[in-house]
């Protein structure tokens, strides 16, 4: 019985009850926090697990996942409550030390070392992967905000379609978008405060040294790809660390011009080149959006 009611207690801490999304995630979630919350009341792992075993069917259904995930996930939030870092709320009441298990956003702290050489979506994709491991938030599916241009018999990719429907926040617990829509329109909530790299930490903007405000996106403001034309707006889909150029945004929604183009954060203009020096000329430094897709 404790166990549920924590579980319950999860779920509004989580803010599940206000916030529209999917289920398993949810539930998992939620389960996590009431392991979290097992612990600091005292109960021992050996009792948490006891507990979760007994919770919801043995498969998956529509609505909840597999018990096993079930007791992994409350596995996890026991073992994060025998620390001093508190869970988080998400949102803006969450703006204190970083949390980065629910994180479910950032700009990647560095480059690949190779400009807009990424190895492609699933290179860009294991990048993510790996900053989000180095902080402790490995446990999601990470996909990388680009887009990719029907050239040379590639197939188009919208950035938008490749990181799930939302909502995500930063590592400070800062709400983003609640959703796809809400993403790509006048109320979302990226800017130089909010979008943080994996660390909890600014990344340099356009009144910075080194500026790095240019975040490599290859996408039109809707977060589609382009048309396929003569130029090349994604450095060869992401391969190529030489000549060329990518569509970049603004993380902290400045530019020269003080048109709408630079207040973009994911279609501002055209990269110079797409080798570092050359994206380092316009205050770029290889970095891109990572966003979780589950």
């Amino acid at each position: 019985m404790v166990a549920i009611l924590a579980h319950d207690v999860g779920h509004h801490i989580r803010m599940h009850t206000v916030i529209p999304g999917r289920y398993h995630e949810f539930e998992l979630e939620a389960d996590y926090q009431a392991g979290f919350i097992l612990r600091r009341m005292g109960a021992t792992l050996e009792q948490t697990q006891a507990a979760f075993r007994t919770v919801g069917p043995e498969a998956a259904t529509a609505s909840h996942p597999p018990r096993a995930q079930r007791v992994q996930a409350a596995t996890l939030g026991w073992t994060d409550g025998g620390t001093a870092q508190p869970f988080s709320l998400p949102g803006p009441a969450a703006d204190t030390a970083p949390q980065q298990r629910g994180m479910t956003f950032f700009v990647t702290s560095s480059g690949t070392g190779r400009g807009a050489d990424l190895g492609g979506l699933a290179g860009a994709d294991r990048h993510c992967r790996q900053l989000a491991q180095a902080v402790g938030a490995g446990n999601h599916t990470w996909r990388a905000y680009l887009s990719v241009s029907a050239v040379g018999g590639a197939a188009a990719v919208n950035a938008r379609d490749r990181i799930g429907r939302g909502p995500w926040w930063n590592a400070k617990g800062v709400i983003i978008a609640k959703e796809v829509d809400d993403l790509h329109g006048p109320g979302n909530n990226i800017n130089k405060q909010t979008a943080l790299n994996e660390k909890g930490e600014t990344v340099g903007g356009r009144s910075d040294t080194p500026n790095e405000h240019d975040i490599l996106t290859g996408s039109q403001p809707d977060g589609r790809a382009f048309p396929p034309g003569k130029n090349d707006m994604t450095c060869g889909n992401w391969s190529n660390g030489r000549e060329g150029s990518a569509v970049v945004g603004h993380h902290d929604r400045t530019g020269g011009r003080g048109d709408d183009a630079s207040k973009s954060w994911n279609s501002s203009h055209g990269s110079r080149g797409c080798g570092l020096d050359a994206l380092r000329a316009t205050g770029g430094n290889g970095l891109i959006y990572c966003f979780v897709a589950n």
